[in-house]
């Protein structure tokens, strides 16, 4: 890309210049990250693959604010959230960023309508606001009909739509995926991330996301490889 073209790009919501990362387990300073470079343009689908221990996971909760840097920068839509302290990370991150885990993180006493609006529930909005949010999220996901649902009375597929669900009910700029068909099988596995490529596309969501597998990456618009805590690779796919 010449000058003038990179220029033209509007500014990235995700910049990360210089970034490291290390845990120390006794005596032992384990390096996770070093100096990685990134951008990631508003609205973007990319997703973030590498063997165990590469450092995926670690990007993104860094990226998300659950964790902090050693060193570096992370500014998203132009906030560098290292520098924030912890309340203003938890604000920040409330308003901010939707979580999509692996293993869903519902919680069992809650239907699938109350544990959807869990992130509300730090909000301003009404009781009767929350609930038409929730609604049309639910919508969104094809879960109307298992709104008073329990987690226990939903299929792995269902309980992810529900978590994803409770991920766009804030309506965040961005949103984190770790691993979201890691405990699906295929077949539900690619309806959950068709349901995610349809949302970015409708929404124009920023979407991150950790997979370990190749087929689920292919629905980013970009892969970003890591290798021992160096970003090694990146491959636009054409769709």
């Amino acid at each position: 890309m010449n000058a003038a073209a990179a220029d033209a790009l509007p500014p990235p919501l995700i910049r990360i210049r210089a970034l490291s990362k290390a845990y120390q387990r006794g005596a032992q300073h384990i390096p996770v990250l070093q100096g990685v470079d990134l951008d990631v343009q508003r609205g973007e689908f990319i997703a973030l693959m590498g063997p165990s221990g590469s450092g995926k996971s670690t990007l993104l909760n860094l990226i998300a604010g659950i964790d902090q840097p050693g060193g570096g920068r992370i500014e998203i839509g132009g906030i560098d959230i290292a520098g924030l302290s912890e309340g203003e990370l938890a604000d920040w991150r409330a308003a901010n960023v939707g979580f999509i885990f692996q293993f869903y993180n519902l919680l069992p006493v809650l239907s699938a309508a109350e544990n959807i609006e869990l992130p509300l529930l730090l909000t301003d909005l009404t009781r009767r606001q929350r609930r038409q949010r929730v609604d049309a999220v639910l919508a969104m996901v094809r879960l109307s009909d298992r709104a008073d649902h329990y987690p226990n009375e939903l299929s792995g597929g269902q309980q992810q739509r529900v978590a994803i669900a409770r991920a766009l009910v804030s309506d965040p700029q961005l949103i984190v995926a770790d691993e979201p068909t890691g405990d699906l099988d295929r077949v539900t596995g690619g309806e959950v991330l068709s349901l995610l490529a349809d949302l970015h596309r409708q929404l124009g969501k920023t979407i991150v996301m950790v997979t370990h597998d190749p087929k689920a990456a292919e629905r980013a618009e970009r892969l970003v490889h890591l290798e021992k805590g160096v970003l090694v690779a990146g491959t636009a796919f054409g769709h």
